[in-house]
């Protein structure tokens, strides 16, 4: 059950980042989050909408092992898996706090799922 919430949590991350990246990356909010500048969330918006779909598929398949329930564990484990060599990936290339954003919520996932 804890699992089932944390991988829900994380799927949830992900509609999040799917919607500051396809629809508010060069709106204030989105360029505050990011720390952007007008000119280059103009000049990256179509690559941000590109990688938030990208954390839509994410969700949809952390979404699609829960709504299999118990015979989605490999379901489940192939997105989280995905998410956390994303976040390794984003930690290494862009910033460090994409590993506590987006890895560390998997890795507390994937943790539930086979401690406990």
């Amino acid at each position: 059950m804890l699992a089932d919430i944390l991988i829900a949590l994380v799927a949830l991350l992900h509609v999040y980042f799917l919607v500051l990246e396809m629809f508010l990356w060069d709106k204030p909010f989105g360029r505050r989050t990011f720390g952007l500048t007008a000119e280059f969330a103009t000049a990256s918006k179509t690559l941000a909408a590109n990688q938030g779909l990208y954390n839509g598929f994410l969700a949809a398949g952390l979404l699609w092992g829960l709504i299999l329930g118990p015979t989605g564990s490999s379901v489940k484990v192939f997105f989280l898996a995905c998410v956390v060599v994303a976040g390794i990936y984003g930690a290494m290339t862009v910033n460090r706090k994409i590993f506590f954003v987006q890895a560390v919520p998997a890795l507390a996932a994937f943790a539930a799922l086979y401690l406990l």
